[in-house]
């Protein structure tokens, strides 16, 4: 099996491919386009703001100043107030970074934003790769949102997708190949941490197109939804410790489940699955969950995104923010926004794939 390096992004996550808009222009867009947006989607009950120090204790009852609730609204006003951190204008540079992607044949094209928001570190990382692999066209995207450090998500962003390239059945049984490989780099990256004190653990959700299928394969509460003729559907399922099926594995493995601001595995990670976590192994596994899709002309675009984004912003309302945009860099740049104007404490990390049209393909092409 020959893989072939088709280029994409590959750029060091310190700068940006493309200039991102200074911290005063960007609350302002924010604002006029927030403003003029559509009405929004009624509220998904089910859904609530998860505390974001997945790792960490903290004291139950209370939330951060000035966070919302999923689906709450957010003023103009507000949005002047809140759309941008306050710091020089080269610490706003360093922990703001966007820029966009489009395929070799023109199907596709993506933007990205990575913002280290309220956090004191950034432990958020993202990978876009692109390449061929038996001649077939391979386009990769992934979030990895770390906790504990960044050494685990830093770990996936350099050799994820690299080692699932390199699979002998990557093209002939992809989902197998996508669920080896996950499982031998969390081996690795474990082997290969000298400090065996280390606890860092990171999620990973991603998007894998091979020829005309997708497959998404997420591992911890990082997530992609697309939508598809107009609806917002989840590709992924959040790795909760109280989802039953999850609970029940945990407990079958000797561990318990218990409540401490959140649902925590061992009263410790507010997540049922991740690479790394090196003591919580036993019960915190990187086996992912993989879902197919076949591309049609009813799919119009993904979101992969952090919790950072996920705990204030509904998949029906991120949707519905980034069909006002007219590209995909403008989206991602607008969901990373959005997200810290509701007060998101964690990082946020998108990226949004939108699927252009044949006649798009083609007028591209012949341009």
């Amino acid at each position: 099996m020959a893989a072939h390096d088709g280029g994409g992004v590959e750029e060091d996550q310190a700068g940006s491919t493309s200039p991102c808009p200074s911290a005063a222009e960007a609350a302002a867009a924010a604002a006029i386009a927030r403003a003029a947006r559509p009405p929004r989607p009624g509220r998904d009950k089910r859904l609530g703001v998860r505390h974001p120090l997945k790792h960490r204790r903290f004291r139950a009852g209370g939330k951060a100043a000035g966070a919302r609730e999923v689906g709450e609204a957010t003023t103009v006003a507000e949005a002047t107030a809140m759309g941008a951190p306050k710091g020089s204008d080269e610490d706003d540079e360093a922990r703001y970074i966007c820029g966009g992607w489009k395929s070799d044949d023109g199907r596709m094209s993506c933007g990205y934003s990575s913002f280290r928001g309220r956090r004191a570190n950034m432990e958020d990382f993202y990978d876009i790769k692109s390449s061929k692999v038996d001649d077939k066209q391979i386009n990769l995207f992934g979030i990895f949102d770390g906790h504990g450090g960044s050494h685990a998500a830093e770990y996936l962003k350099k050799h994820l997708f690299e080692n699932l390239l390199k699979h002998p059945s990557f093209i002939t049984d992809t989902k197998s190949a996508i669920s080896e490989t996950y499982r031998k780099t969390d081996s690795d990256f474990l082997d290969a941490e000298t400090n065996i004190n280390r606890e860092d653990g990171s999620t990973a959700s991603t998007a894998i197109f091979v020829g005309n299928h997708i497959y998404v394969a997420n591992v911890g509460d990082s997530r992609t939804v697309m939508s598809k003729a107009g609806k917002a559907i989840a590709l992924s399922n959040d790795h909760k410790p109280n989802r039953k099926d999850e609970r029940k594995r945990i407990e079958n493995a000797g561990g318990v489940v218990t409540w401490s601001g959140t649902w925590r595995v061992g009263g410790v990670l507010a997540m049922s699955r991740a690479f790394g976590n090196r003591f919580l192994k036993r019960f915190i596994v990187a086996e992912p969950e993989v879902q197919e899709q076949e591309i049609d002309d009813g799919l119009e675009f993904l979101i992969l995104a952090s919790d950072g984004l996920w705990d204030v912003v509904s998949n029906e309302h991120a949707v519905a923010f980034v069909k006002a945009e007219e590209g995909p860099e403008a989206a991602a740049r607008k969901l990373a926004e959005i997200a810290f104007a509701r007060g998101s404490t964690d990082n946020i990390t998108c990226i949004v794939v939108k699927f252009l049209s044949h006649d798009s393909a083609s007028s591209g092409e012949r341009s």
